[in-house]
């Protein structure tokens, strides 16, 4: 099997995962990852819990599409973090419910609306989560508030609409993905009472060890 179809069955059983625990639903969320020679993303209204690994769809390393089904409509949204972050390997985009709720409490600009309660969310998001204002969904005026807004963050919240999360692998983003949604549980359960957060030193030990 090929890097690429191997790639394509990952992203479906993913999909499948995060579908069937309820971090999308519907036709909400997609997919993409880096390829040699391109980009794969999840097609435009599929279901992230019944993606077709063949019917994927491919583009070119100048965002064209080559092959599958026509594209996520926000293609935009994967470029802006794919290109501004080269280390990247992958973005999930999903509206999980807790991550999706800070998103709509916390104001647009805010960098870090939740505190690092944990050392996996340290490691796996990093200190900054930037709010970006909102855009309609497919509106493409989001791509450079989304570049800016990642040029010093792995993922960034979009307002009233969701989590938006880069990982070195594909792998990586969807545990990164998985995590911000625990992470926003947890500020919210906690939230009003009084929570140990780590401190300074405990978040610079962390990506000083962890990256």
């Amino acid at each position: 099997m090929s890097a690429e179809a191997r790639l394509r069955e990952a992203i479906a059983a993913h999909g499948r995962s995060l579908f069937e625990r309820g971090y999308s639903v519907g036709s909400a969320g997609n997919i993409s990852a880096r390829l040699e020679d391109g980009f794969l993303i999840t097609p435009t209204n599929s279901c992230l819990g019944r993606l077709d690994p063949a019917r994927i769809s491919k583009l070119d390393a100048e965002y064209r599409h080559v092959a599958g089904d026509k594209p996520s409509k926000e293609v935009f949204m994967h470029r802006a973090m794919l290109a501004t972050r080269p280390e990247a390997g992958a973005v999930v985009h999903l509206h999980s419910t807790h991550a999706t709720a800070i998103a709509c409490l916390a104001a647009p600009g805010e960098a870090a609306p939740i505190p690092p309660l944990t050392p996996y969310f340290v490691m796996r998001i990093g200190r900054a989560l930037p709010v970006v204002p909102y855009y309609r969904p497919g509106d493409a005026a989001m791509e450079p508030a989304i570049a800016v807004a990642s040029r010093a963050a792995r993922a960034v919240l979009l307002a009233n609409h969701g989590p938006v999360v880069s990982g070195k692998s594909l792998d990586d983003a969807v545990y990164a993905a998985e995590e911000l949604e625990e992470a926003a549980r947890l500020a919210l359960l906690l939230h009003g009472r009084p929570a140990r957060e780590l401190s300074p030193a405990q978040v610079e030990d962390l990506l000083t060890t962890f990256g």
